[in-house]
C-alpha cells in the first residue's frame, strides 16, 4: 500500500522514521512520500520537503511568513492528490496538518493522525475539526481518550514511543572522551529547538553558568540547526565549563546529573532518563499574552501534566531569570529532592503504558487500511 506522512518537525521526524519501519514490518510492499527529515528519508521512500523549512513558531512568525505556508499548503495537495495514497498519516505538527486533514477528507483520500494535536491544551474547539476530518486518531498520552471521550469520538491509544527509543537506549562509555569534556558532574541544557526559542532560552540558561565552577554545563545543540548557529552563544560567557555537542543528546541525558529544559518533548525526553529538571519557557510578549489567554491547562511541562502535580519546577516568562533558575538548581541538586523526582518519574512511566507504540499503531492502521479496501 501507498503512504503519504506529514511531519514537520524533529519529534516528528523521530516519531514518522519507528512508524515507518513498523509500517513495513505489517505491510513489506508499504511505499512511502513523505514530508519530514533524516531519520524518515533512512527509512526510505521519497523525502518532498524537510522539516527545517517548515518551522515557524508564535503568532507573529507564522504571520510574517503566511505567504510560504499557503504555498506549501497548496503544494501538499496538489502533491498527495498526484500521488494518490492508501492513506495519509498526520504526525502531529497542527497548524499544517489540520488544514490537509480537511481538504484530504473531502477529496476521498483516508487520514490517520499519529500523535494527537495538544487541542486539551489550548483552543479544544478544534476537536470538531477533528472528528469531521479525521477518520482514525492514534494518541500517546494517557488522558488524551478521557478527552475526546467527553466529545463523543472514540481514538486509539497505543502508548508514548519515547517509551522504545528511551528503553534501548545504549549507554555511550566513551561519552566524556569522545567530547573532551572535564571529569566533572554534568548539567545539561536544552533550549529547544527552533532558533527564536533557542535565542530566548539559552540566553538565560547561560547566565547561570559561571556561578557552578565545580559543574560542567553543556549545550544540546538541535538536529534543526548547525553548529555554527550556536558559537555567539559559546562566546557570551567568561568560564570555561561550557561546553557545546550536537546530535548527541541521549547520550547527554544518559550522563547528566541535572538540566534545564525548555518545555516540549525534551522534557519527557529528560524524565524518562531520569534526570532532575527545571522546565523553560519564554516567549515574545505578545505571543505570551495571547497564548495565556488560550491555553486552559494548568503546567506546560508534559512531565506535569501526565502526574497531575506540580514534580518539577516551571520557570515561565518573568519567572525566567537567573535568581530563580539558581534557586532551582540548588534545589535539582539536593538528594531529598533528587529522591522526590524519581519517584515521581516512576510513577509517570507507568502511566504512559507499555512499550511498543509504533509497532502498535502500524498494525492498527494497516488493519484499518486493508477493511477500507475491502
Amino acid at each position: 500500500m501507498k503512504y503519504y506522512i506529514i511531519a514537520g518537525e524533529a519529534s516528528g521526524d523521530l516519531h514518522g522514521s519507528n512508524l515507518m519501519k513498523q509500517l513495513l514490518e505489517q505491510d513489506p510492499e508499504a511505499e512511502f512520500r513523505f514530508w519530514g527529515g533524516d531519520l524518515m528519508a533512512a527509512v526510505g521512500g521519497e523525502l518532498i520537503k524537510h522539516y527545517r523549512d517548515l518551522a515557524f513558531m508564535g503568532f507573529l512568525e507564522v504571520a510574517k511568513n503566511i505567504r510560504t505556508i499557503l504555498r506549501n499548503i497548496r503544494f501538499c495537495k496538489e502533491d498527495i492528490e498526484a500521488y494518490a495514497p492508501d492513506a495519509l498519516i498526520l504526525v502531529d505538527y497542527p497548524g499544517f496538518n489540520l488544514r490537509i486533514a480537511k481538504w484530504a477528507k473531502k477529496a476521498g483520500i483516508r487520514v490517520f493522525y499519529y500523535i494527537s494535536p495538544q487541542i486539551w491544551a489550548w483552543h479544544s474547539s478544534r476537536v470538531h475539526g477533528i472528528k469531521a476530518s479525521v477518520d482514525k486518531m492514534f494518541v500517546i498520552l494517557p488522558f488524551e481518550p478521557d478527552f475526546y471521550r467527553t466529545y463523543d469520538y472514540p481514538v486509539d491509544f497505543v502508548g508514548h514511543p519515547l517509551l522504545d527509543v528511551t528503553e534501548n537506549y545504549q549507554v555511550k562509555a566513551d561519552f566524556y572522551a569522545k567530547n573532551e569534556l572535564p571529569d566533572k558532574p554534568l548539567i545539561a541544557l536544552f533550549p529547544g529547538s527552533r532558533k527564536q526559542e533557542i535565542t530566548r532560552m539559552l540566553s538565560e540558561m547561560l547566565k547561570v553558568v559561571p556561578h557552578y565552577p565545580d559543574y560542567h554545563f553543556v549545550i544540546a545543540g538541535a538536529p534543526s540547526q548547525t553548529p555554527a548557529f550556536y558559537h555567539p552563544f559559546l562566546q557570551q560567557v567568561s568560564a570555561d565549563n561550557l561546553s557545546f555537542i550536537s546530535q548527541q543528546s541521549y547520550d547527554l541525558l544518559s550522563h547528566a546529573q541535572a538540566a534545564l529544559v525548555t518545555s516540549g518533548t525534551a522534557t519527557l525526553e529528560t524524565a524518562l532518563f531520569k534526570v532532575p529538571q527545571v522546565v523553560c519557557y519564554k516567549g515574545g510578549p505578545i505571543n505570551y499574552w495571547l497564548a495565556k489567554r488560550l491555553i486552559n491547562v494548568k503546567y506546560i511541562s508534559l512531565v506535569n501534566l501526565i502526574v497531575d502535580r506540580p514534580l518539577v519546577k516551571e520557570l515561565i516568562q518573568g519567572k525566567l531569570n537567573t535568581k530563580l533558575l539558581r534557586q532551582g538548581l540548588e534545589e535539582l541538586l539536593s538528594p531529598a529532592k533528587v529522591k522526590e523526582i524519581k519517584s515521581g518519574y516512576e510513577e509517570l512511566i507507568l502511566k504512559l503504558g507499555k512499550k511498543g507504540a509504533s509497532e502498535r499503531a502500524a498494525r492498527l492502521m494497516v488493519s484499518y487500511t486493508q477493511e477500507k479496501q475491502a
